[in-house]
């Protein structure tokens, strides 16, 4: 089955945590190959300083489980053994799997249990294949990973995969630079993002402080203030609607408007509920400037048209010739997904509940 086809496999994302932990988070695996002396570190960080917070207790076979009292906010910690360190996400009180193989612990392991530690996992792999392939020096200025890393950041910019991105280094170089320009923008859209939707966050004042450290000083600037305008340049789709009209979605992000970037299946079984809750956000705030860009992948065209025709959004469709470019840009893995984009064109939040999109909308008019 090709990619389109999985993804119509339409789904709705609901995140379920379990009460039976309490408010904290787990994390267990096993550590092969440790010597008797070998330490296994918690550390956490602090604005880019690492400090150790626990030990953990390992078992004779390596195994060993642990847990900690959530703190308000998703953060990244890791395990050290010596001078090798593995990193992992805890966005709230999820539980984490983490197994590796000492000594090289960073070079041997894996990690799962939630999206984050997966999508972490990915940052990870793509580091270290292209140090692989061009050297670890190559790893900062590589084009491609950069691109690859961009669209992660599109698809959820205030995500502690996100921060982690943002602040890792690979053989002592940042990924992101704050000293070059185009780095820094990148930075800023991430401060942003993190402003808006976690301001108790401490790393929120962090990105702040970062951005603005860097920030070339111009008579326009004002102390303080963290940058509204397009940082990121979001992905441009151009397709046509029913009528045979082409939209560009950059286009429609340029006018000043709430743009709601949507790719859906209108063959799904879920896709008339879906619609209908839109539809009443659409009409809830169209007349104070919010605007629904909606991608359809539909393999027949005809069935799409008949749906299409009736809705009041711009909606264009990916058909089967037009590829998976769009989703692959966007870091879409499933449908439907929803993206907000702000006033200034910004892409400010992805949605994964439909019930909090109301509220996502509201916040940005």
């Amino acid at each position: 089955m090709n990619t389109t086809g999985k993804l119509i496999a339409f789904s709705f994302v609901t995140l379920l945590a379990s009460c039976s932990g309490g408010n904290k988070w787990h994390l267990d695996g096993k550590i092969s190959g440790l010597d008797k002396d070998d330490i296994v570190v918690l550390e956490g960080n602090n604005q880019g300083y690492w400090y150790p917070m626990d030990t953990l207790k390992v078992s004779s076979d390596g195994s060993y489980s642990y847990s900690r009292e959530a703190q308000g906010y998703p953060d990244i910690y890791r395990l050290r053994v010596g001078e090798k360190s593995v990193y992992f996400p805890i966005d709230s009180i999820e539980s984490v799997t983490l197994s590796a193989a000492a000594p090289d612990i960073d070079a041997h392991y894996t990690l799962a249990g939630s999206p984050q530690a997966e999508n972490l996992v990915r940052v990870d792999s793509m580091l270290l294949a292209v140090a692989a392939k061009s050297g670890s020096a190559a790893v900062s200025t590589d084009a491609e990973l950069k691109r690859e890393l961009g669209r992660m950041i599109i698809a959820d910019p205030a995500g502690i995969v996100t921060y982690y991105i943002i602040n890792k280094s690979f053989a002592g170089k940042p990924l992101f630079n704050p000293a070059e320009k185009s780095d820094l923008r990148i930075i800023g859209a991430v401060a942003n993002a993190f402003n808006e939707r976690r301001p108790e966050d401490p790393r929120s004042g962090y990105l702040r402080r970062l951005y603005l450290g860097n920030r070339p000083k111009s008579p326009q600037s004002v102390d303080g203030e963290v940058p509204v305008a397009n940082e990121v340049r979001a992905f441009d789709i151009k397709l046509f609607d029913n009528t045979g009209k082409e939209h560009s979605l950059l286009e429609e992000t340029s006018k000043g408007k709430v743009v709601l970037l949507n790719f859906t299946a209108y063959t799904a079984e879920e896709s008339p509920a879906f619609n209908v809750a839109l539809n009443k956000v659409y009409e809830k705030y169209h007349s104070q400037g919010l605007e629904i860009f909606q991608v359809a992948f539909d393999a027949d065209e005809y069935a799409w048209k008949q749906t299409a025709k009736n809705l009041p959004w711009i909606t264009v469709l990916n058909g089967p010739t037009d590829g998976d470019k769009a989703l692959r840009d966007y870091n879409v893995g499933s449908l439907p997904a929803i993206f907000i984009f702000d006033r200034n064109g910004d892409v400010v939040e992805r949605v994964s509940d439909i019930s909090t999109l109301d509220s996502s909308v509201s916040r940005r008019l």
